[in-house]
C-alpha cells in the first residue's frame, strides 16, 4: 500500500477511535473512583487531550508508528538502572544521566566512546576546550562508514 492510499484510509479509523474514545470518556465517575472503568475512564480523558499527536505519524513523513527508537534509545539507563539499583544522591543521578547521554550521543554519531572520554578528562586536566557532542557536519557520510 502507497503512502497516499494509507493517508486515505485513516480518517475514518480515526473518526471511529476518536468517537470510542469520546464516548469512553464521558462516563460519570467520582474524583477518587478507582474502579477499572473509572481509570479506562481517566486513560481515554487523558488520550483525548493528546489525540491530534497519536496521528502525527500519518502527517508527517519519517515519523515512526511505533516508538521503538526512542524504546531502544533508553534501554541502556533501564538495563543500567535495574543492575545498579540506580543513584543514592542527586549529584550521582545528574553524572549517571550526563554519561549515558554521552555514550548515547556518541554511539549514535558512530564516534569512539573511550577516546572521546580520554579527551574530555585530559581537556578538563590540561584546562583546554572540551571536545564537542555537536556532530561533524563537514564529515561525509562515507567517511563516517568507513570509520567505524
Amino acid at each position: 500500500m502507497s503512502r497516499p492510499e494509507f493517508q486515505l484510509l485513516v480518517p475514518s479509523i480515526r473518526n471511529s477511535i476518536l468517537t470510542s474514545l469520546q464516548e469512553a470518556a464521558y462516563y460519570e465517575i467520582g474524583t477518587k473512583e478507582k474502579t477499572p472503568l473509572a481509570k479506562t475512564v481517566r486513560t481515554c480523558r487523558k488520550l483525548l487531550k493528546v489525540e491530534p499527536a497519536l496521528w502525527l505519524f500519518v502527517e508527517v513523513e519519517g515519523v515512526e508508528p511505533t516508538n521503538n527508537a526512542a524504546e531502544r534509545a533508553i534501554r541502556p539507563a533501564v538495563i543500567w538502572r535495574r543492575t545498579s539499583f540506580g543513584s543514592q544522591t542527586r549529584m550521582g543521578s545528574t553524572f549517571v544521566s550526563r554519561i549515558l547521554t554521552v555514550v548515547t550521543s556518541l554511539k549514535f554519531q558512530r564516534r569512539n566512546v573511550l577516546e572521546f572520554m580520554t579527551d574530555a578528562v585530559s581537556a578538563a586536566r590540561n584546562d583546554t576546550p572540551a571536545p564537542s557532542l555537536i556532530p561533524d557536519t563537514t564529515v561525509s557520510e562515507e567517511q563516517v562508514v568507513n570509520a567505524a
